[in-house]
């Protein structure tokens, strides 16, 4: 596998050039001497016909996909980009701007449509919480026969690892004829597993995957994957990218990338299944030790610790004595994503920790469950109103503004346009949501 943004930044770091453009540190120090811009021969990424094309002509032929491009902003531009394609999609086939989304979508999806004046309309995980449940590919089906929409937006694995049928969701879409678009940040390793579970394999047309989550690639590092049923909206990919990202996008991350497609040539696959095999020989220790664990993804342990007496905080503070730092955790979950550059020894240990763990009385509290809440207006219309951010105690009743939670998770329990209920409240008190951005009401005076 050929490596043209590696080999041609390290030549020219190595001839050691007088370095008469940006950036201003020239060169001085470890990283630094791989970090250039758009000279001559580097390629430019939204319009890349030379070494850049050629590495994102590679990361294709890896995927398996119909075209590949490159983001150094992660999977949040490439959200953007597909909501931007599918809007387009949408304006050409005379179709109704209106994306069908799983409601566990992370914030960017819900401020890319509010700014590009796209409606959402809502697929409530069955039989799950805020971040995971089912999103089945008869629901979708339900929703389809009732009208029509620009595309399906399925975040798939989601955070906490659970994995949705997505060829069976696939072909309800392609029955439809309608655009199927698949948050698939998590699981950009599906594809090097022994049967192939990228959602490009399953059908998805337009996919996008954070290279950094689970590869060996620098933060920032993502893909945005075309499948044969997007092949269309190809020649509009960069400049669906263009359009949200930055003019000066980092060549270490670009770097990161090329180098990631020699990774994927050569042994990391293999390093790869033997991990996933050794985390599910791990899952099974874990779940014994009383500690059930939740999600089908091959490479999350997503631990759930109140059977065994503690909420996700407690656990993942006690897992931090040890050394073990969680990706996430909250009351109900602890989330771990180890990947192949994780030593065996420390998976070991990490599961001798739970089988010593002493185990207390099961605690019962569970998620607090919330009806969609009311919509009151339109999408951009709320995003972009004056607003003001209170306490979520006054704000039953008036209109979300903007998402209000952090990232991880970054799943909104209310989102732009939705009425505050009480519902969402004690859902937003749950996870720790203390404020809520919400439509400024007129001042009507005395």
């Amino acid at each position: 596998m050929d490596t043209p943004i590696s080999d041609f930044i390290r030549e020219y770091a190595g001839a050691d050039p007088v370095r008469l453009h940006m950036p201003g540190h020239k060169g001085a120090g470890d990283a630094e001497r791989f970090d250039i811009t758009e000279i001559p021969g580097a390629d430019s990424l939204y319009e890349a016909d030379g070494i850049i094309a050629q590495s994102e002509k590679n990361a294709a032929g890896l995927f398996g996909t119909a075209a590949s491009f490159y983001s150094a902003e992660g999977a949040s531009l490439c959200i953007r980009a597909m909501v931007y394609l599918a809007q387009l999609a949408a304006k050409r086939r005379g179709l109704p701007e209106t994306i069908l989304a799983g409601r566990n979508a992370h914030k960017t999806f819900v401020t890319a449509a509010g700014l590009m004046g796209t409606e959402a309309d809502w697929l409530s995980p069955e039989n799950g919480t805020l971040l995971s449940g089912v999103i089945s590919p008869a629901a979708v089906e339900a929703k389809l026969k009732a009208r029509r929409y620009a595309a399906v937006y399925i975040t798939s694995p989601d955070y906490l690892g659970g994995m949705a049928d997505m060829a069976g969701i696939a072909a309800v879409c392609k029955r439809y004829g309608t655009l199927l678009l698949a948050d698939n940040a998590h699981g950009a390793y599906l594809r090097f597993l022994e049967t192939d579970q990228h959602p490009i394999a399953a059908g998805a047309d337009i996919v996008c995957d954070s290279a950094h989550k689970t590869l060996p690639a620098l933060t920032g590092g993502a893909y945005l994957h075309f499948g044969a049923g997007a092949k269309d909206l190809i020649p509009e990919a960069r400049h669906a990218l263009a359009l949200f990202g930055s003019t000066s996008p980092s060549y270490l991350i670009l770097r990161s990338l090329d180098e990631v497609n020699r990774a994927l040539a050569t042994d990391f696959p293999q390093q790869l299944r033997q991990t996933c095999k050794t985390l599910a020989a791990l899952k099974r220790r874990v779940a014994a030790a009383g500690f059930p664990v939740y999600g089908a993804e091959p490479m999350k342990l997503t631990v759930t610790p109140k059977a065994a007496g503690y909420t996700g905080a407690e656990l993942a503070a006690l897992l931090a004595k040890k050394g073990f730092i969680c990706e996430y955790f909250d009351p109900d979950y602890a989330v771990m994503m180890p990947s192949p550059c994780n030593e065996p020894a420390v998976l070991e240990a990490l599961a001798a920790f739970f089988e010593a763990l002493p185990k207390k009385a099961p605690l019962k509290s569970t998620p607090p469950r919330s009806d969609l809440p009311p919509k009151a207006m339109p999408l951009r219309q709320a995003l972009l109103s004056d607003c003001e951010k209170l306490p979520i105690r006054q704000c039953e009743g008036r209109v979300c503004a903007a998402p209000c939670v952090s990232c991880p998770p970054a799943v909104p329990p209310v989102c732009c346009g939705e009425t505050v209920t009480a519902g969402a409240i004690e859902v937003m008190r749950y996870y720790g949501i203390t404020h809520c951005c919400v439509v400024k009401e007129p001042d009507r005076g005395i």
